[in-house]
């Protein structure tokens, strides 16, 4: 099974949807952590729940944790929780939404809240 990701940063990259399943590949690839960003039911009855991807990545030796932020709804206090969640978990880290893109804006706004915090 191969995941196919988008590199961000050396030790940060997204996706779109993941399953449990994928979790073990992941951990091959290298990645020593996951955030989910997708909350639970977005997607209808054919996302699988956030537990079940936090309890596959446990036991593929991930570190995982669960963060769902609303499409098209982001907030500072999403911005600031998720930058901790990047100092906090080992990487590389892969973030995953439905597409990608949430994750995506998730940690330009991160990079961009660490910069303007390191000038001022």
């Amino acid at each position: 099974m191969t995941v196919s990701y988008q590199s961000l940063a050396p030790d940060f990259a997204v996706t779109g949807q993941l399953q449990p399943a994928d979790m073990q590949a992941l951990a091959d690839a290298g990645f020593k952590s996951v955030i989910i960003n997708r909350p639970d039911g977005e997607g209808g009855p054919d996302q699988p729940l956030s537990a079940d991807v936090l309890s596959a990545a446990q036991a593929a030796g991930l570190q995982a944790r669960y963060q769902p932020v609303v499409s098209g709804a982001m907030t500072a206090a999403d911005v600031a929780d998720f930058s901790h969640l990047l100092q906090e978990l080992p990487g590389p880290v892969l973030a995953f939404c439905r597409s990608g893109g949430r994750c995506t804006k998730l940690f330009q706004a991160a990079q961009e809240s660490a910069s303007h915090q390191s000038q001022g």
